[in-house]
């Protein structure tokens, strides 16, 4: 094998990184499919109300996003590699534990706060880490696929974790979900890699090694300076804003209540964790495609029309509901799946062009932003289907909020970093101090 070959498969290691991530990100997923398709079976046995159940999955979801931030400045410290294994196996421990819970806050504890922090490390701030290592080119591509993969593998996993939990009982499906985590563990301690440069490469489609960066000094002082910098700009608020709103009409409400809200209306269990597992499918396509969008048109408009167009299929869906599949629930179900995490490239990228070199961490706060909305959903849809017996004025909210969403997005100002195309960055904050 010649030198240049040699060179050539090193290059190509991009793709292996970002597979084992893609996988890496389907793991930790696991788990965070089962709270929607067990909110049911943990009613019936500990007689729980869905206001005690949607706390516990606030407070997962709560963390799922503060860690990010944290754990992406970890990365930049300790290295992807020892971060992502780790979380993975704090996945694993916090669900086998579940089996165990035979009181509420325990619930809390396990649900809540071990696998909150485990799956909060393995956020989509570990995909911009990934994508702004190892990409130059298709970068917008390679977001779309690996937010697929983070979102996806929750919603496929469903009818799996349902399935299981009526034909064996939901401590079954837990000790599955754990097993799924812990499995991907020896991938990512053989496979993923750190930088190009530890290969001698440059990132795929780059010209030059990019020097490995020296170590932060210290995570929670990286993360905290990073906000502290971007806090000042106009654009991080109104990007914050948006996906807190898409947090909250995704994780929190659809993920968490789509399952229990088509119950009441006589839908089984296992039939509306399938739906949400064709969602997942779908949303395959749709972030795909929305990050081979995002590498060629502007993403304040990309954010503006996916928020929108969630925005008034929300609005709809309680006419929606009925016992059985309609064709007017598959139109529904399609479509939300095409717009369930498509925002993420043009988030990932405005990140990118507005905050430079600390676009990962940025995003990282961002994207606590996404969970703090998820779990204030959570709780609220909760609340309001135990006061008012159905869920329909949460749907109503939601649909309201996202087109607030589309209007913030289109309020972040253009700049010249902006103007210069989908992928200009800039790495100085002061460029982007307002935003409308």
């Amino acid at each position: 094998m010649t030198l240049a070959h040699v060179i050539r498969s090193r290059q190509n290691w991009a793709w292996v990184v970002a597979g084992v991530g893609f996988v890496a990100l389907v793991g930790a997923a696991a788990f965070r499919a089962t709270p929607g398709a067990l909110i049911e079976p943990l009613q019936r046995e500990f007689g729980w109300s869905t206001g005690t159940v949607g706390f516990a999955v606030s407070v997962n979801l709560m963390l799922f996003g503060l860690t990010a931030p944290f754990a992406a400045a970890l990365m930049e410290r300790l290295g992807v590699r020892k971060v992502v294994a780790s979380a993975l196996t704090l996945v694993a421990v916090g669900s086998g534990l579940t089996v165990l819970m035979t009181a509420a806050w325990q619930l809390v504890l396990f649900w809540g706060v071990l696998i909150g922090l485990g799956t909060g490390s393995m956020a989509l701030a570990f995909v911009a880490t990934i994508t702004g290592r190892w990409f130059v080119k298709h970068r917008g591509l390679v977001t779309g696929i690996l937010s697929a993969g983070s979102a996806t593998g929750q919603l496929v996993f469903l009818p799996v974790v349902a399935a299981v939990s009526e034909s064996s009982g939901w401590r079954t499906a837990c000790v599955v979900v754990s097993v799924a985590a812990l499995a991907v563990v020896p991938l990512v301690l053989l496979f993923l890699r750190e930088h190009p440069a530890d290969l001698g490469v440059p990132p795929y489609g780059g010209d030059e090694v990019v020097p490995v960066p020296p170590a932060a000094g210290g995570a929670a002082r990286t993360a905290v300076r990073a906000l502290a910098g971007a806090a000042r700009t106009g654009p991080f608020w109104f990007l914050a804003a948006g996906f807190a709103i898409c947090g909250a009409t995704t994780n929190g409400l659809v993920g968490t209540h789509f399952i229990p809200a088509a119950h009441d209306h006589g839908m089984p269990t296992t039939t509306a964790a399938g739906l949400l597992a064709l969602v997942g499918i779908f949303d395959i396509v749709g972030t795909v495609l929305s990050g081979w969008l995002t590498d060629r048109v502007d993403s304040r408009v990309l954010l503006a029309v996916y928020y929108a167009l969630r925005g008034a299929s929300l609005l709809v869906l309680p006419q929606l509901f009925q016992d059985s599949v309609h064709p007017s629930m598959l139109v529904f179900i399609i479509f939300y799946g095409l717009d369930w995490v498509a925002t993420v490239p043009p988030t990932v990228a405005l990140c990118r062009q507005v905050f430079g070199l600390s676009a990962p961490v940025v995003f990282g706060w961002v994207f606590a932003s996404h969970q703090i909305g998820a779990a204030i959903a959570a709780t609220a849809a909760g609340i309001a289907r135990d006061h008012f017996g159905n869920y329909s004025s949460t749907w109503y909210a939601a649909g309201l909020l996202s087109i607030v969403a589309a209007f913030l997005s289109m309020r972040i100002k253009r700049s010249p970093a902006l103007a210069g195309g989908p992928e200009q960055p800039s790495g100085d904050l002061t460029t982007q101090r307002t935003g409308g």
